[in-house]
């Protein structure tokens, strides 16, 4: 099986500051979720770095309104944080006493059996209560945190990525896994069906009937191919309580576990910012993408002209991926549907490139003789050579000096030739910059026996810089 990060879920009262919590996190750690041109965010999920460990961190505030009545959904809230979350953060306001609604929170989430953390939130206010006195909620581990100074946020840090697994490369088996993502209503699990070839999903005309993983494995010109079909993602607003909120935990679950990712539109409903934005978690995860239009059979008076019409519309919405096929396809005439069997197969084979150093170099140095990156007076960047890296994703590292320099449109740049020249369609490709007077520099400190510089050391520094502030 592929690995997927581990998951931490924020549960508690509307008012304990979760929220804030979350956003400091997130901010003072500089989480992995960058912010993809064209692609819009809100705070419910985004991934973090941290001590070389990366896990799923999620808010659980937007799971009902605030104006309603704490048990409305608490219930499920719980139920599915612990089913779903590998680490549960109880979070309560240090300034008030305990009452029945954090009693419920923290016995439902200890009798998950996962561990537990318990976050005395606003521990810098004037009234602040002692740790004892939330003790008998019975929870273990207390952490006393101030969101808004950044105060006991790296301790809270240092206590959750002791509870997880650090992210290791897990050596690749040979099935090749395409996850099925997209709004609910919009035809997943039809299509799961008929790439499966079988009534393997629960179909309704009821947008969301999906709640879990439906898996499956089918045999394609000799490769195993295990589809999975996920919830549909509503925008944030049209999210209910409890089950289909974590319904998004499990699609950034299966978003992690797949190799390729099919995200659906449906061709009535072609929404922009939704679409865009699972476009966009696609594409931070590093994974194969095809951006697939469902339902054509349900168009009326199709033809050639209708789609040429439509599909620089959509490539126009999605320019931030330009690099994703796009295909017309229908469940019910299975127009297009072994297509997206050989698509995949094809990106696959292009993710698994790898490029010989020589040419890679013959490229760099016609790339900067063409066009030498800029930069301020006497810092111009110098990119001396790369090296082809990671294959999921393609990854490359680029040495030189003065590399903080570069451009992000230089970046683009490059990338856009090395597509040109490996034909990378379908997967996203990374890079990385290396700076060789840090990389002398920290061999001359590890000689001397003192602890290199890094980002994740930069960033404590910072955190600490900000806490004395």
């Amino acid at each position: 099986m592929a690995s997927k990060l581990p998951t931490v879920a924020i549960i508690g009262r509307a008012n304990a500051g979760k929220s804030s919590l979350f956003n400091r996190i997130v901010r003072s750690q500089q989480a992995i979720v960058a912010r993809e041109a064209g692609t819009t965010r809100d705070n419910v999920t985004s991934k973090v770095d941290y001590d070389d460990h990366q896990f799923w961190l999620v808010d659980t505030a937007g799971l009902k309104d605030p104006n309603d009545e704490f048990e409305a959904g608490i219930q499920d809230q719980i139920a599915d944080a612990a089913e779903a979350a590998d680490v549960i953060l109880v979070v309560v306001d240090s300034t008030e006493f305990p009452g029945d609604d954090e009693r419920a929170v923290a016995k439902k989430a200890l009798r998950s059996q996962k561990p537990v953390i318990l976050v005395t939130n606003k521990a810098d206010l004037k009234g602040a209560l002692h740790d004892d006195e939330f003790r008998r909620l019975g929870i273990k581990t207390i952490i006393r945190t101030s969101a808004e100074h950044n105060s006991g946020v790296k301790d809270l840090l240092d206590t959750i990525v002791a509870e997880i697994p650090a992210v290791t490369q897990t050596e690749p088996d040979d099935v090749l896994r395409i996850a099925l993502i997209g709004r609910p209503n919009v035809g997943k699990s039809n299509l799961f069906n008929r790439l499966a070839g079988k009534q393997q999903a629960l179909v309704a005309n009821v947008a969301g009937t999906t709640r879990d993983l439906n898996r499956v494995q089918v045999n394609y010109h000799q490769q195993t191919i295990e589809l999975i079909d996920t919830a549909g993602i509503r925008r944030s607003g049209k999210q209910e309580t409890g089950i289909e909120k974590f319904s998004v935990l499990r699609t950034l679950q299966a978003i992690e576990e797949a190799d390729v990712c099919y995200l659906l539109m449906d061709v009535n409903e072609l929404s922009t910012a939704l679409d865009q934005k699972l476009a966009g978690m696609i594409s931070e995860a590093g994974k194969g993408l095809v951006l697939v239009v469902s339902k054509w059979d349900s168009v009326e008076g199709k033809d050639a002209f209708t789609r040429d019409a439509l599909a620089p519309r959509i490539a126009n919405n999605f320019d931030f991926v330009p690099w994703a096929p796009l295909i017309f396809t229908s469940s019910v005439t299975g127009q297009n549907v072994a297509k997206l069997y050989d698509l995949a197969l094809e990106i696959r084979d292009r993710r698994m490139q790898e490029p010989k150093t020589r040419k890679l170099n013959d490229l760099l140095q016609r790339a900067t003789q063409a066009h030498p990156p800029a930069g301020l007076k006497n810092t111009h960047p110098r990119l001396r050579y790369m090296v082809h890296t990671d294959t999921t994703p393609p990854w490359f590292v680029i040495y030189g000096s003065n590399l903080k320099f570069v451009h992000w449109s230089y970046k683009r740049y490059l990338e856009r030739l090395i597509r040109e020249e490996f034909d990378y369609v379908g997967t996203p490709i990374k890079f990385s910059f290396r700076d060789e007077k840090q990389i002398k520099a920290n061999k001359e400190r590890i000689a001397q026996g003192l602890e290199p510089v890094t980002k994740a050391s930069k960033q404590a520094k910072s955190a600490e810089r900000d806490a004395r502030s």
